[in-house]
């Protein structure tokens, strides 16, 4: 108890001289993630789900290049609402040889909104040393398909640092 009304009179007592600064986007690198056909998982408690596989790709950005390796996914929920939740996990192996695991997460209502944004939120898990500024910031991302020449299938995601 005497901790808390300490830690509330410190917080009372500082006075508030400076606020964050307004954040903006800086642009890291973009991607183009090649798929696989769904694997229709079906109907479940909280909606309809739907694997994608991810089998390789590419990525380029002004500090990092390299390859997506395959055997990712991303697992899809099909809501009520009829929006797609979407939480794909994979990684990238760059250029130097280091490899980074990316969840990425979002929410697309193309279905109901051809014209709808989507926006994700990656979280990058990378080695120490040259890449930690992907595990060390914040990210936002938007992810569009892509027609490719052979037919195949795939989605472009642009990443952007919140700095």
């Amino acid at each position: 108890m005497r901790f808390t009304t300490a830690l509330t009179a410190l917080a009372l007592a500082a006075p508030i001289t400076a606020h964050a600064a307004e954040p903006t986007l800086e642009f890291a690198f973009e991607e183009t993630v090649m798929l696989d056909a769904d694997v229709l998982v079906g109907a479940t408690s909280v909606g309809t789900r739907n694997i994608v596989p991810i089998t390789g790709g590419t990525f380029e950005g002004p500090r990092i290049r390299g390859t997506i390796m395959g055997g990712g996914w991303d697992w899809q929920l099909r809501r009520a609402d009829g929006c797609l939740q979407i939480k794909a996990d994979y990684m990238l192996r760059t250029d130097d040889g280091a490899v980074i695991n990316v969840v990425n997460t979002g929410v697309s209502c193309r279905a109901k909104d051809p014209k709808a944004v989507v926006r994700t939120h990656p979280v990058f898990e990378a080695p120490q040393g040259k890449y930690d500024w992907l595990s060390q910031g914040c990210f936002v991302g938007t992810l569009d398909p892509v027609s490719l020449p052979d037919g195949k299938r795939a989605v472009r995601i642009r990443f952007y640092r919140v700095i």
